[in-house]
């Protein structure tokens, strides 16, 4: 299986969306959108910006490796 890691992130305040790049061994639990500037925590069960916020969850839960 191919990891991605490329994730289109959306911001639920303002709705705009930027592609980020994911790091590929952690969890990015925090992330400020650019346009609005609020700032994006995991929502509860998740464990990190990108499975709560991105169009592909993170790499360590891509490998179904248990996350951060």
């Amino acid at each position: 299986m191919e990891i991605k890691l490329k994730s289109i992130i959306t911001c639920p305040k303002c709705g705009k969306s930027k592609e980020e790049t994911m790091p590929t061994d952690s969890c990015q639990f925090f992330y400020e959108c650019e346009y609005c500037g609020e700032v994006l925590k995991p929502l509860e069960g998740d464990c990190c910006v990108y499975c709560s916020y991105g169009s592909v969850p993170c790499p360590p839960v891509q490998r179904q490796n248990a996350c951060c």
